[in-house]
């Protein structure tokens, strides 16, 4: 939805959509999600950024909002891994029994979704910084559509099929009376 005149009502927009879920969450009794708080930080940010910048200030957000929130969720990401908490861990413990949540299995699928998620924003940041910089277009089909999509499907899909394949190795390594890699 990013386009010329279009980050203010974008970015409200986004904050309602993102303190409904936040919201809604933690009124269900779900874990707090980190990401959640983000968006909600991130798209009040937005509207205010937007809010405090004059005319050329604003077409430089525009310009650059796609690889700034790219940048941003990169940074959660990468960061949440160096902390030792991957991103992941509250959504895959909403769907997991709570007996496997310490596990190593459970920990490692963690933290390689996470960094799956962080290449994909990386890519995505990436792609969007040379079509805006290099190619001065950001709507260009490649850099602006084609691989940021791709980067978040590649993700996506990940994320779904890396935990039964996890867990299919370490079945198969234990078969084998090998022991599980560390951590």
């Amino acid at each position: 939805f990013e386009g010329p005149g279009t980050i203010a009502w974008v970015s409200v927009t986004a904050l309602a959509i993102s303190v409904f879920f936040f919201a809604s969450d933690l009124w269900r009794g779900r874990s707090f999600k980190l990401l959640g708080a983000l968006d909600v930080v991130f798209f009040l940010g937005l509207f205010a950024a937007h809010l405090l910048l004059d005319a050329a200030g604003q077409a430089w957000l525009e310009k650059w909002v796609g690889e700034i929130s790219n940048i941003t969720l990169f940074v959660l990401a990468a960061g949440s891994i160096l902390l030792r908490m991957p991103f992941t861990l509250p959504y895959a413990r909403d769907e997991v029994d709570p007996q496997y949540w310490h596990s190593p299995l459970f920990l490692r699928i963690n933290y390689f979704i996470t960094a799956g998620w962080a290449v994909a924003f990386l890519v995505a940041a990436l792609s969007g910084w040379y079509g805006d910089a290099v190619l001065n277009d950001s709507n260009n089909i490649w850099t602006g559509w084609v691989i940021q999509l791709a980067a978040m499907l590649a993700a996506i899909r990940f994320t779904a099929w890396y935990p039964d394949h996890a867990r299919a190795k370490a079945l198969a390594a234990k078969a084998r009376g090998e022991a599980a890699p560390p951590l």
